[in-house]
């Protein structure tokens, strides 16, 4: 089946959304094709808030959000990209206040702030309030306002579509391939723009904060016909996941007040980051849990989380502030914050790599300047570099909502002023024969055991503390399991809504995404941002002041090639030079 549009967007989440809706109010035709109903998509699932110099409650500049982002970044993010965010996110959220987003209020009716790790004024001198919230479901809510505005604005959505190729011709993009869900039919999308906003890939690690749908596949496809994935190393754990589930517990939490605590009960944050103690960036809050538990202070059965106490907060603000978390330990764990405390974890989170992109949304080739025409990237699936080595918190629903904004507002500038270009002939034929390998293979390997060895030892082995022993080793494993994989068959020979194979197709997205990643970490002989190396301890600037670029090697299998491109230090100042690593 066949269908044309002007621009066609992947991904129905935050960013993807966004870029629907600005994409058609430039007036060109617009698609969005989603693996789930839209108001299903990760998002959702953000807690904490969008961070935005608003000043409404205690005086705060976007300069002070642009220092703290880079700072945060552990000095690799691109400061022209720092800048358009830090602007450009306080425009946003004022639009999304307009579009019905029912943000929390302060008594004079201003959109609601409160503090966030790693937020401060004057470039570092104490905690700022900034991060602006609907409850704890500010992501549920960016959700339904943006999918109700599309509507309005008349997207036409294809939902339980599963992407399976981009279509590029010469150096454009002509258009993507997908597979329907509920009938097992193929259909191509033509189109003169796409922008891909599909999410990340944290399924590939054994506790996550992660959908079981975020499993990497645009980056993996991207990734296939040998363009590079950007700064793969650099994955988030978030410091607070709810004890052996990984759900996330959000940093509102700290924000509100809340102290993590070890087995003698001790506010161990205090020993770690004296200044701002539990707000602290996300990577050092991390390791700081990780060390209290390798130094025996973990508490629960096996020793391997901390104690997060909310019991001395009141009770209005845990019911109103933080219902939805509440809601989550009492039914996933039995206990109360009110009274109780809360055990958690560190969990695989948020991917500060991906698909390059320049601070419009273009793709980009290479690590030169290189571009795919006609294609654009967004959200967590994209780097546009503004994380660098180390996401702030509150700072991916700004992601989503500015450069979501930017990437449609551009292809549909881009789509009015082309042509459709052609499509080659038999634009299904690969996406038909990787499904029909995996239905007719004549291998006993079961893709469940696969995924699950990866996310065992991609935790274990690429997790919140790196050495090249254990990545070295890694490597082995991704490439076994890569010739494990060419084995798996799928026994269910179902039509419509054929889980088995759409999960092995996913498993195959997921092996090269931590390909990409196990190969880039090894090669960054430092620690940086999420990057902590037991071998290589200290920030080198000198030799890693550059972002990775991961290509995979099309003339062999096992192979990952490297190469690098520029930090940008493009924004309105360069004082913002790397600093020590002290919080």
């Amino acid at each position: 089946m066949h269908h044309r549009y002007d621009v066609l967007v992947v991904g129905a989440g935050g960013a993807g959304l966004m870029a629907a809706l600005y994409a058609a109010k430039g007036n060109v035709s617009v698609a969005c094709i989603s693996k789930l109903y839209p108001t299903r998509s990760h998002t959702g699932a953000a807690q904490g808030g969008v961070g935005a110099a608003l000043g409404n409650v205690q005086e705060d500049h976007w300069e002070w959000h642009m220092f703290d982002t880079i700072k945060g970044g552990d000095y690799l993010t691109d400061q022209d990209a720092a800048e358009i965010f830090s602007k450009d996110v306080i425009e946003a959220v004022y639009e999304l206040e307009h579009m019905g987003l029912p943000f929390s209020r302060t008594e004079e009716g201003k959109i609601a702030q409160r503090k966030f790790g790693g937020h401060t004024r004057e470039f570092g001198k104490a905690a700022v309030e900034r991060s602006c919230y609907a409850k704890d479901r500010t992501g549920h809510m960016i959700l339904q306002t943006l999918y109700q505005q599309n509507v309005k604005a008349g997207t036409t959505f294809y939902n339980e579509f599963h992407v399976t190729d981009l279509i590029i011709e010469d150096g454009r993009c002509r258009g993507v391939v997908a597979y329907d869900l509920s009938t097992g039919e193929i259909h191509t999308y033509h189109a003169k723009a796409v922008i891909l906003a599909a999410g990340g890939y944290g399924r590939i690690f054994k506790i996550t904060s992660n959908a079981l749908t975020l499993t990497g596949d645009l980056m993996s496809i991207y990734y296939r016909k040998g363009l590079p994935l950007e700064d793969m190393e650099f994955y988030q754990f978030h410091p607070t996941g709810l004890s052996k589930l990984g759900i996330l517990v959000t940093e509102g939490i700290r924000g509100e007040g809340g102290i993590l605590r070890n087995s003698t009960g001790e506010r161990f944050m205090e020993r770690y980051a004296p200044t701002i103690k539990d707000l602290a960036p996300r990577d050092i809050v991390s390791r700081s849990i990780i060390t209290e538990i390798r130094e025996g202070r973990g508490v629960g059965r096996d020793g391997d989380a901390i104690n997060l106490d909310l019991t001395h907060l009141p009770r209005e603000t845990i019911e109103q502030k933080l219902a939805e978390i509440t809601d989550l330990a009492r039914t996933y764990l039995g206990l109360d914050p009110i009274k109780d405390l809360v055990p958690i974890q560190p969990t695989a989170h948020y991917a500060m790599g991906g698909i390059p992109t320049d601070v419009n949304g273009l793709c980009l080739s290479d690590g030169h300047g290189g571009s795919i025409e006609g294609l654009y990237a967004a959200g967590e699936q994209a780097c546009v570099s503004l994380h660098g080595a180390n996401r702030l918190g509150t700072n991916s629903l700004g992601d989503l909502i500015v450069f979501g904004r930017r990437a449609g507002i551009y292809a549909a500038q881009y789509a009015r002023q082309v042509d459709y270009g052609t499509m080659p002939e038999n634009p299904e034929a690969e996406s038909n024969d990787m499904l029909n390998r995996m239905k007719n293979a004549s291998g006993t390997d079961n893709a469940a055991l696969i995924r699950k060895e990866l996310q065992e030892t991609m935790m274990n082995n690429v997790g919140i503390f790196r050495n090249g022993p254990d990545m070295e080793k890694q490597v082995g494993i991704v490439n076994e399991l890569k010739a494990r994989y060419k084995n798996v068959k799928v026994s269910d020979p179902s039509q419509r809504y054929n889980s088995e194979l759409m999960e092995a197709m996913e498993l195959g997205f997921m092996l090269d995404c931590a390909e990409a990643m196990t190969a880039s970490a090894l090669n960054r002989t430092e620690s940086r941002g999420a990057h902590d190396r037991e071998d290589y301890g200290e920030r080198d600037d000198a030799n890693w002041l550059k972002h990775t670029m991961a290509y995979k090697d099309l003339n062999n299998d096992n192979n990952v090639l490297i190469g690098y491109k520029d930090v940008s230090l493009k924004g309105y100042t360069r004082a913002f030079e790397p600093k020590p690593r002290v919080y």
